[in-house]
């Protein structure tokens, strides 16, 4: 529970960002470079600040990262209350980037370690997914919420207090965290070392969080301009919100049943229904025929999620885990980025809104034969994983 209000924290800087920036310089561009200054860095240092916690333990590189993130936060609304120009706010928007950690991971991490081998890791993880989607689901509102109605640097303060206050509060739990690696941190470009994470099978689950990243994408361009164009550009968020009102009841759905089928087998079936769900959007003519459209894919978000957490913290070595996860939050979050600047281009041009949903469909059903065809190297210790619970605890 103390990463829950650090998750929030994390999913309200971006557009707390966004909003501080542009009502002190009056441009969405300078607001877009820092905001984006913060977002790479963060896409990219986060997988080495986790190979660092995989080394020497999370509580002990949390705490000085946490530090760092409140001065680069409290630096960066000085210099933006201050009026300083766009080149220094970039710097220390990767500075508070680079610090942020992602906590989504870190939990992932210890649950994966506490119940490893056990039937109840799978609904551990469908409540890592659901508390992540309820994170983002209310972070944006509260950052614009207080941007808007308080101070336009209220967002980002508030976002970096329930960061840096409630990372430092999970950091304390140290029972529940993963060993120090005994042996010195894997050289990753040597593929025949232990415990390196570059193998086929965690390679195929990058790309499958990549492909899950171009999903949400997207999905919220597409979504977004259907709406502007049926003239119901206020109802853009309600629509988008109803994808998440499916995920998070079957998400946790999908947590609670014990299955027979291996997660290795489970993945590409549920990438397959998600790729055949997302013809849906493609044949709507009305908001409320995208409403509805969105309910089955949306349904399929959550499950794919935890099965492909559950095949993570199956197939890479337990002194990589943290790295594992990071690496495909990141992965996830850069096929949000690029596929957002990508689809926006497309609706923008003669093929409209229809070939915007067009994306998610062929990338989905791409990373489906991809794990179709990588079932034998996705099954690496999943066939002992589902035990029954222990009925004495």
């Amino acid at each position: 529970m103390a990463a829950a209000p650090a998750r929030v924290g994390v999913a309200m800087t971006g557009l707390g960002i966004v909003w501080l920036v542009h009502a002190e310089t009056g441009s969405f561009g300078v607001a877009g470079l820092v905001t984006g200054s913060f977002a790479v860095a963060e896409t990219l240092v986060g997988p080495q600040m986790a190979r660092l916690m995989d080394r020497f333990g999370q509580p002990r590189v949390l705490v000085p990262l946490l530090c760092a993130h409140a001065v680069a936060v409290t630096v960066l609304v000085a210099l933006t209350l201050a009026g300083a120009p766009a080149v220094p706010l970039m710097a220390v928007g990767l500075a508070a980037g680079a610090t942020i950690p992602q906590f989504g991971a870190l939990s992932a991490a210890r649950w994966s370690v506490l119940l490893h081998g056990r039937a109840e890791l799978t609904p551990a993880l469908a409540l890592e997914t659901a508390s992540n989607e309820i994170a983002f689901l209310l972070g944006p509102a509260l950052a614009v919420l207080t941007a808007t109605q308080v101070h336009p640097a209220a967002g980002t303060v508030l976002s970096g207090a329930l960061v840096v206050g409630a990372g430092l509060a999970f950091a304390a739990l140290r029972r529940t965290a993963p060993a120090p690696a005994t042996t010195p941190a894997p050289d990753l470009r040597d593929v025949r070392g232990p415990g390196t994470l570059w193998t086929r099978s965690f390679a195929t689950l990058l790309a499958v969080n990549l492909a899950l990243g171009v999903f949400f994408g997207s999905m919220q361009v597409s979504v977004s301009a259907f709406a502007d164009v049926h003239h119901a550009a206020a109802a853009a968020g309600l629509l988008y919100g109803l994808m998440s009102g499916a995920s998070l009841p079957a998400g946790l759905a999908y947590g609670r049943r014990l299955w027979n089928i291996p997660p290795s087998a489970q993945l590409p079936l549920i990438l397959t229904f998600l790729a055949c769900a997302s013809l849906l959007p493609l044949l709507a003519n009305a908001p409320w025929q995208l409403g509805l459209a969105l309910l089955l894919p949306g349904a399929g978000v959550a499950p794919c999620i935890v099965v492909s957490s559950r095949l993570v913290e199956s197939v890479v070595d337990r002194s990589v885990l943290t790295q594992a996860f990071t690496w495909t939050n990141s992965a996830s979050a850069a096929g949000i980025a690029v596929s957002a600047a990508v689809v926006g281009r497309i609706v923008d041009g003669p093929g409209g809104t229809r070939a915007g949903f067009a994306v998610p469909l062929l990338v989905l059903t791409a990373a489906a034969a991809l794990t179709w065809s990588s079932r034998h190297v996705l099954t690496a210790d999943t066939t002992t994983s589902e035990q029954p619970p222990d009925r004495r605890e």
